[in-house]
């Protein structure tokens, strides 16, 4: 649903309007965060013209490579990030920065948003520019990143125990493969807030009482990314086991293959023989020849059978 929030200070507490007029209407040193979700053009070139920014078009944020996602003019700053959702789909989201307010976009509700809200809420005074609210939604995203991928481990951890020599199949496969790209889009999400906190730590528009936050979060997502490279070992490894039982299992019916063929082929060599009917085989005209040769067969394959249990191949 499409909807435009606009915060300002106003007699030391953060109100809350939803009316671009409204911003027009008040001094603009008074607003700290405007958030554009799923707005209309019009509304984003209305507030392009008001501002003298640059919004850009999803299309354009999605597209954007990796190495442009950060931006810094003489007076703007630009972040382009992308928030995954709870059900791992990405949102494109961009971070404007000039004159101390933060214009966000972005195309879906999201919960790091609605977090931030609260907190701003909670605590007014520590929210004077917008890039205090800029660090805070980002402070928050890794906290939700975090939550992910704890829930991750949670999964491969219930996997691990459930997995088995009897439930080797390919549903399982299928769930230790869905979880591995699950955990890569994870780790692709944190790099990318790796990126840009990284870059805010040395960029002019945050403030030295600001770099301790970023400074923390950077440690923070540090420890993110080697939870995240275990649970791509974890994940291997189930890999490797299952293969493994799949190789075992593969391996019990060639072996019962290999002694089914064993235990016929005496059997079949005594049929063979007597099968040939050359007149001089006195045993073709011999009364007890077929019982005899019947006897032979059996314990011929009871041999062998006894021969395989005695080495414990059965």
């Amino acid at each position: 649903m499409a909807e435009i929030k606009l915060f300002y200070h106003k007699d030391g507490v953060i109100r809350l309007s939803r009316s671009l007029d409204f911003l027009k209407s008040n001094p603009i040193q008074s607003f700290l965060w405007i958030d554009l979700n799923d707005v209309d053009e019009e509304v984003e070139n209305e507030l392009e013209d008001f501002l003298k920014i640059y919004i850009q078009e999803e299309e354009e944020m999605i597209e954007i490579e990796m190495s442009s996602r950060y931006i810094e003019t003489q007076d703007t700053l630009v972040v382009n990030s992308n928030f995954l959702l709870s059900n791992f789909e990405s949102d494109p989201v961009s971070f404007i920065l000039k004159n101390n307010i933060l214009v966000t976009v972005h195309s879906e509700e999201l919960i790091s948003f609605h977090e931030t809200v609260k907190k701003i809420s909670a605590n007014p005074k520590g929210y004077n520019t917008g890039a205090d609210v800029l660090v805070a939604l980002l402070e928050t995203r890794v906290e939700f990143d975090a939550d992910m991928i704890e829930n991750m481990t949670h999964k491969i951890t219930q996997l691990s125990n459930s997995l088995s020599l009897q439930e080797a199949d390919k549903e399982l496969l299928g769930e230790i493969k869905n979880l591995q790209e699950k955990t890569m889009m994870l780790r692709e999400n944190i790099i990318d807030k790796q990126r840009t906190v990284s870059s805010m730590l040395r960029s002019d528009f945050i403030s030295k009482e600001l770099q301790p936050k970023l400074s923390m979060m950077i440690r923070d997502i540090n420890s993110l990314v080697e939870h995240i490279k275990f649970s791509f070992d974890r994940l291997d490894y189930l890999q490797d086991t299952f293969l493994g039982y799949v190789n075992i299992e593969q391996n019990k019916i060639i072996k019962i293959f290999t002694i089914v063929s064993v235990i016929f082929m005496p059997p079949t060599l005594i049929a063979s023989i007597y099968g040939m009917n050359f007149t001089a085989m006195p045993e073709l005209k011999a009364e007890w020849g077929y019982p005899v040769s019947i006897g032979m067969m059996v314990l011929s394959s009871l041999a062998i059978l006894l021969y395989f249990k005695k080495k414990k191949w059965l």
